[in-house]
């Protein structure tokens, strides 16, 4: 056993693979311990706790799944933007079986506020991105947007929509892709 040598990457990189593996059961102190090949202590010298890893792991499956994409264009639009997060999504729920469920559902029940910040820290992050992909899509009606009716609060609604999606498992975009294009288009 290296009982000195890793890294947060590492532990958080092995975290991913214990969840994938065997769900969010497999993942605890000991368990990614034994996974790196490192002591329990070297562990709690990165995280305090199993909360505290549990939920640096939740934003770093968010950031894997959500990863900058090699193929810029699908920022260039709304509705490439969309489709592409759908898409995300699905290939999120597919790696990590009983992700989006399981630690949005365990975060409210433990009433952990280090993990509801992670989360809502990873959501921020996208709906800001999705409000740049509004703001810069030229095909956009120059009216769509108003005081009342913020690109912001715009975002706010396509993403609520794709967190139901979430929960329902349903990763078909065409009808929000017909509301962006009814609402803006």
């Amino acid at each position: 056993m290296n009982l000195n040598a890793t890294s947060k990457a590492n532990i958080l990189k092995t975290s991913r693979e214990l969840i994938q593996q065997n769900g969010w059961a497999g993942v605890n102190i000991r368990s990614v311990a034994a996974a790196c090949g490192v002591s329990v202590g070297c562990i709690y010298n990165y995280f305090a706790s199993k909360t505290e890893l549990l939920s640096a792991t939740v934003e770093s499956i968010w950031s894997d799944i959500f990863h900058h994409p090699e193929n810029e264009v699908v920022f260039q639009d709304t509705l490439s933007c969309v489709r592409w997060m759908y898409q995300q999504l699905e290939d999120g729920c597919q790696r990590y079986p009983g992700f989006f469920t399981h630690h949005a559902l365990g975060f409210v029940r433990q009433d952990t506020a280090d993990g509801k910040q992670q989360m809502q820290r990873a959501w921020r992050h996208i709906l800001e991105a999705l409000c740049v992909v509004l703001q810069n899509d030229t095909k956009i009606r120059a009216d769509a947007f108003t005081e009342e009716f913020t690109v912001e609060k715009f975002a706010d609604i396509l993403f609520s929509l794709m967190l139901s999606a979430l929960v329902r498992q349903d990763f078909d975009p065409s009808t929000v892709l017909e509301i962006v294009r009814r609402a803006i288009y």
